[in-house]
């Protein structure tokens, strides 16, 4: 069941996440916006939206790019990958719910590739719960979870929306 922490206002970490990726890609060519499915989707279509960048956004879904994808299966909600753009030389912002581990960051880099080589790669997460087992680091990110925001390891944050597309960040037990 989840657990609402009211630590994590995910409006005001997006609005935070927002200006962070403003200033970031602010003079960069060729901005692109991809959201990972779902959280990171969400996201993204935000971002693009207040940035004006409807007509770069894109989508992937890293199922099958996964390096636990034998250990795991197949996640049942696969969505499809989604990039209407040209990869080639474009800036592209990535854009996660939650960093933890950077496998599937890792995965996203993969599916990228299939399309293209961009110039540059910029990772934008809403929170980084630390755990990393990759050498992976956002570059934009709203707020980190360490020692001051306690999460056990058999938690897991989650993104939520609403059908107003109000965004909500819970903490919950891991069944897996």
């Amino acid at each position: 069941m989840p657990t609402p922490n009211r630590q994590f206002d995910a409006e005001t970490l997006y609005q935070d996440l927002l200006r962070q990726v403003k200033d970031g890609v602010a003079g960069a060519s060729d901005v692109a916006i991809v959201g990972i499915h779902s959280g990171g989707a969400w996201l993204a279509e935000r971002l693009a939206a207040d940035l004006d960048l409807r007509d770069r956004l894109g989508f992937i879904d890293v199922s099958f790019y996964r390096d636990d994808y034998a250990k795991k299966g197949l996640h049942p909600d696969v969505k499809p990958t989604q990039i209407g753009f040209n990869v080639d030389r474009a800036t592209i912002v990535l854009v996660d719910d939650v960093l933890y581990t950077g496998r599937t960051t890792r995965a996203a880099i993969n599916v990228l590739f299939d399309y293209g080589r961009p110039a540059r790669i910029l990772l934008a997460a809403l929170a980084d719960r630390g755990g990393r087992e990759l050498p992976v680091a956002a570059d934009f990110v709203a707020v980190r979870v360490d020692s001051d925001i306690p999460l056990d390891p058999r938690q897991s944050l989650v993104l939520q929306r609403s059908a107003e597309g109000t965004l909500s960040l819970t903490i919950e037990d891991d069944n897996a």
